[in-house]
């Protein structure tokens, strides 16, 4: 059953409420963060002794919480912070509050110099670095809200699907899969006398009349697959009867797992030309995300030496057995590396996998039991918090693994890998990646093998420090790992 009839009874507003909703909330929120900004500003400058003999900062400040605050939110909205194609999806909308807020700084310091205003620095500077992360804490809780209200039915995109049968099923089964997106899929339209592929969803209509399928279903938007029209003549002059139906048009290319960061359109003579950049991991194996690797794991180790030193003297004192375990792994290109681990198993856990073979509960090459008998008492906690996985970060200080990247997998697996899974191994593998903040031992392996080759193929220092912060969420929750 499609996500669509499960939440069949749920609440609906139309898109036009549904996103002046949204936007009015978001304006709102951002609103009321950026005066809380500044009043964390003022309490700052006030409360801590600085470098300057500013005395009316107190004063200042509160002539300039409204002007600052509209001027800051202006700009979010003129940079499209609060429109409904950069809202919930990707990383554009947080680069878009980032450059809100750099622009509004430059814009302040500007006014202060040109008009001569005694303005503290200190201020200014607590306001911009308090405020930004603000914004963008903001809208990551406030996309899972979003997010969570979606799986739920609410606030849906009720759309019809239109193409040829294959295509129409692969794209329900995607917005089915991730619910989060909020497309509810009310209908499919095919060529007649075929039949649906996916039989869980109605068919409205064909091909042959579209415009008579889709008024057959109330729906928000309709999405065409590749090979919905066999000339583009007929897309067009369909685009001219849907003027008046009040539903958004939206083509689905033959494209998948390609992010929005490496697709421009470019129109050239009424063709909107599609430019494909080239793969992430050609800038993943780059200096600087290496310099970012070293940079927070030496951080890392300074503060949070004890960690390892505790979770050490507790993989000792738990069984008496080694404390480290080193496993054969393989990196980058193919490259055989030990990888380090807080020892979790009994000593020969290795020797005892063939007779567990027959409780394997992953799929693919991985091997994975929820209720695994080598998983010592010490070992258990550790696998739910990962903190196993922390002698790692030594394999990062020695370039054998990054921070963030497909896990390392064991040398039999890697000779199991088909030709597109052999892709992987174009980056160095990660201590934590996509697959694990997507539900880590709760996948799928073709989810897993999808997670991982969109990461490879879709590399952004923006994602790296996302999934960063989502690590930490899920290592907290310790959700699918075991």
């Amino acid at each position: 059953m499609s996500n669509t009839q499960a939440r069949r009874g749920s609440p609906r507003l139309t898109r036009h409420h549904r996103g002046r909703l949204e936007s009015l909330a978001l304006l709102t929120i951002d609103g009321l963060l950026i005066a809380l900004a500044n009043l964390a500003a003022v309490y700052g400058r006030t409360g801590v002794r600085w470098p300057s003999n500013a005395t009316n900062v107190v004063e200042l400040a509160e002539q300039l919480v409204v002007p600052v605050t509209l001027t800051w939110v202006l700009i979010s909205l003129l940079r499209g912070a609060y429109r409904a194609d950069t809202r919930g999806t990707g990383t554009k909308e947080y680069t878009i509050v980032l450059q809100a807020g750099l622009l509004t700084a430059s814009l302040l310091s500007v006014w202060a110099y040109l008009f001569q205003v005694p303005l503290s620095r200190g201020y200014f500077a607590l306001l911009f670095l308090i405020g930004i992360p603000l914004l963008l804490v903001g809208r990551v809780v406030i996309r899972r809200v979003i997010h969570r209200l979606r799986e739920r039915g609410f606030f849906a995109n009720q759309v019809v699907v239109v193409g040829q049968p294959q295509r129409v099923a692969d794209l329900i089964k995607v917005l089915d899969r991730e619910s989060w997106l909020g497309y509810q899929v009310r209908a499919q339209i095919l060529p007649a006398r075929t039949e649906p592929t996916n039989a869980a969803v109605p068919v409205s209509g064909t091909l042959d009349d579209i415009v008579a399928g889709i008024e057959a279903v109330r729906c928000d938007s309709v999405l065409f697959t590749e090979g919905a029209f066999t000339e583009s003549a007929d897309f067009r002059r369909l685009v001219w009867e849907l003027e008046d139906k009040n539903v958004d048009v939206i083509l689905v290319p033959g494209l998948s797992d390609i992010s929005a960061d490496r697709v421009r359109i470019q129109p050239v003579a009424g063709l909107p030309l599609m430019h494909v950049e080239r793969p992430g991991s050609v800038a993943a194996n780059r200096g600087f995300k290496r310099a970012f690797d070293l940079t927070v794991v030496l951080l890392g180790l300074l503060l949070g030496w004890w960690v390892l030193v505790a979770v050490a003297i507790a993989v000792k004192l738990g069984d008496g057995g080694p404390v480290l375990y080193r496993q054969i792994r393989v990196g980058r290109e193919g490259k055989l590396f030990s990888c380090f681990k807080f020892r979790s198993m009994v000593p020969d856990a290795h020797l005892r996998v063939r007779e567990l073979q027959q409780h394997n509960e992953g799929s693919g090459v991985l091997f994975k039991m929820s209720g695994d008998p080598r998983i010592t008492r010490v070992g258990r906690f550790l696998r739910r918090y990962s903190l196993d996985e922390l002698p790692q970060l030594f394999n990062v200080l020695r370039g054998e693994m990054s921070l963030i990247g497909p896990r390392p997998a064991l040398p039999d697996q890697v000779a199991r890998y088909d030709e597109d899974m052999r892709r992987r191994l174009q980056v160095r593998p990660g201590l934590t990646g996509l697959w694990q903040v997507s539900g880590r031992s709760d996948l799928s392996w073709e989810d897993t093998v999808r997670l991982d080759l969109y990461y490879v193929d879709n590399w952004s220092m923006l994602q790296d420090l996302s999934i960063l912060g989502r690590t930490l969420h899920a290592v907290i929750i310790g959700r699918g790992a075991y």
